[in-house]
């Protein structure tokens, strides 16, 4: 199954991103032919900061990622990024910096799009 992710929200004030990570950790875990897409967009781009420095017993959501990112896709939006001063090598290393061309080509690919 193709599944495509797409995450709009920060890492913290909210916890979608984090349910949506959570999930695609279980997902990963259980479904072994599982193709996953994160695609990182709006606010959801300082998902992928690295360096980021959590409260001890506060999720990290760069600690998330890691995993995801060695079995599926993470990629970031170009002018998302941007925008919010977000340069390639402030990212966590393996996350794509991608054009909205991208996230539509991912969308008509995927089997199923979940949307945080």
């Amino acid at each position: 199954m193709n599944l495509l992710m797409i995450i709009h929200d920060a890492p913290y004030g909210s916890e979608r991103a984090y349910q949506a990570l959570r999930l695609a950790d279980a997902l990963l875990k259980i479904e072994e032919d599982l193709e996953l897409s994160v695609y990182l967009t709006a606010d959801g781009v300082f998902c992928g900061k690295k360096g980021q420095d959590t409260p001890q017993g506060y999720y990290n959501v760069e600690r998330m990622l890691k995993p995801i990112l060695r079995r599926g896709t993470v990629m970031a939006c170009r002018m998302c990024c941007a925008a919010r001063g977000i340069r390639e090598e402030d990212l966590l290393a393996g996350i794509l910096v991608t054009r909205l061309g991208d996230l539509a080509e991912l969308t008509l690919e995927a089997d199923k799009v979940l949307v945080y």
